[in-house]
């Protein structure tokens, strides 16, 4: 193998234009440029935020022979390290790299791709940043911390032609995607009511206020969101539970069953119109902030009614639509419908057939090779997590907002629209990054 033809290989997965990824058209890309035998031609990956989500995201790389891991990024050493050892381990080698700023891993001109799994407040800027450098991206959901960060993202995604796919794993599995199909094909008659169960979230965060452990660069934890004093309670797992660094258990989850509501309604390029905040509750002490129990009821554009509230009672987890006749409903390990025959149905050649993919990491490589778009792509991740942010502007203003969703303003409140965006810590904007 020449220097000349990883080269080219190389400069092809970084020069790939805006029209063609954002389009969706397969690219013809020869064997001489792209070989799945030859080592040295596999998709390089570099994996940013390496604890949880990051830890299994890891994981899925390593065991796909298509795919190389050469770098690994975290604040937190002792994350690094383990991150690091793992990889070596996995190649029997000691070449993995390792950085505390992941600015480091994505100025290297020999990686494709980034594994991106952080808290919420750092999706957008190393997402911009690695769409700058030319590299594709397989993000954790959910897409955004906030609605105009998500359409910043967006256009970069597309302005650098970027392949994208979000940690939406549901829609790589086939209750999920059957489901959708029996709805978006009539077999439950006209939908008039769309329901998503969240899980509902829990109070805390009373640990003291102590030094931060010398393991962990904290100021760059919290990066562009405001600092607060160290608390075992505010960074890594319990950082969701916080506004300031996450959206709690409804916009954790929103990238999850929001996003297949989204998809079997065939509304993921769009929104809902109207959004009614009929309940919330919130923590009272601690410095967890965000929404415990929560009900929001909306409208789409076609009528057709969203209620969107944490799992309790007759309001499971998971997505359901009600239609004129019958209903389905889907969750993780659960699929019920009404008539219990429509499970037995068949969708047939003549009907709409959904994206097909059996493996989520799988089939980001496989698009990062043909320039196809992902299952979950940018645009349909931005909305999956707008409704989210939609909802959580309702309850936090806890009034009855009107949506514009191809402008994405709220119509007659200026005091809901300034909450779409978050003033960024500096040096973090998204202007620089």
């Amino acid at each position: 193998m020449t220097a000349k033809s990883i080269f080219s290989r190389r400069q092809f997965l970084k020069g790939v234009t805006a029209t063609g990824a954002a389009a969706g058209f397969p690219l013809l890309i020869p064997s001489s440029v792209l070989s799945a035998e030859a080592p040295s031609q596999r998709i390089t990956v570099g994996a940013i935020g390496l604890g949880g989500m990051g830890s299994g995201n890891l994981g899925g790389f390593l065991g796909d022979p298509r795919c190389r891991v050469l770098a690994v990024s975290d604040v937190d050493r002792n994350a690094l390290e383990g991150a690091r050892k793992r990889v070596n381990s996995h190649y029997s080698n000691q070449d993995c790299a390792a950085y505390k700023d992941f600015r480091e891993l994505l100025a290297r001109d020999d990686i494709d791709a980034i594994s991106l799994a952080t808290p919420d407040h750092w999706h957008a800027i190393p997402a911009i940043m690695a769409a700058k450098s030319g590299k594709d991206v397989y993000g954790e959901k959910p897409f955004s911390h906030d609605l105009r960060e998500g359409r910043a993202m967006v256009t970069a995604l597309n302005q650098y032609g970027r392949v994208w796919q979000t940690g939406s794993w549901q829609r790589s599995t086939g209750d999920f995607r059957f489901a959708c199909e029996l709805v978006r094909n009539g077999r439950i008659g006209k939908v008039h009511t769309v329901e998503v169960g969240l899980p509902t979230g829990g109070a805390g965060g009373h640990a003291p206020f102590i030094d931060p452990p010398a393991e962990l660069d904290y100021d760059f934890w919290c990066g562009p969101s405001p600092w607060a004093p160290y608390s075992k309670d505010r960074t890594h797992w319990n950082w969701r539970w916080q506004m300031d660094y996450g959206g709690g258990q409804l916009m954790d989850w929103i990238g999850h069953h929001g996003d297949i509501a989204q998809w079997g309604l065939g509304t993921e390029y769009t929104g809902p119109v109207e959004l009614h905040p009929i309940h919330a509750e919130f923590p009272k002490t601690g410095i967890w902030d965000a929404a415990t129990r929560y009900r929001i009821e909306g409208a789409y554009a076609n009528g057709v009614k969203l209620v969107l509230q944490n799992a309790e009672g007759a309001h499971r987890m998971g997505a359901k639509w009600i239609g004129t006749d019958g209903w389905v409903w889907v969750d993780r390990g659960g699929f019920e419908t009404s008539p219990k025959e429509l499970k037995q149905e068949k969708i047939h050649p003549d009907e709409l057939q959904l994206y097909r993919s059996t493996n989520h990491i799988g089939n980001f490589l496989d698009c990062v090779r043909s320039r196809r778009l992902t299952i979950t792509p940018a645009e349909v991740a931005h909305r999956s997590a707008s409704v989210g942010h939609l909802c959580v502007i309702a309850i936090t203003l806890g009034r009855k907002l009107r949506w514009n969703p191809d402008t994405e303003q709220f119509l007659g409140d200026e005091s809901a629209n300034a909450l779409l965006g978050r003033a960024k810590r500096e040096p973090w904007n998204l202007i620089v990054c």
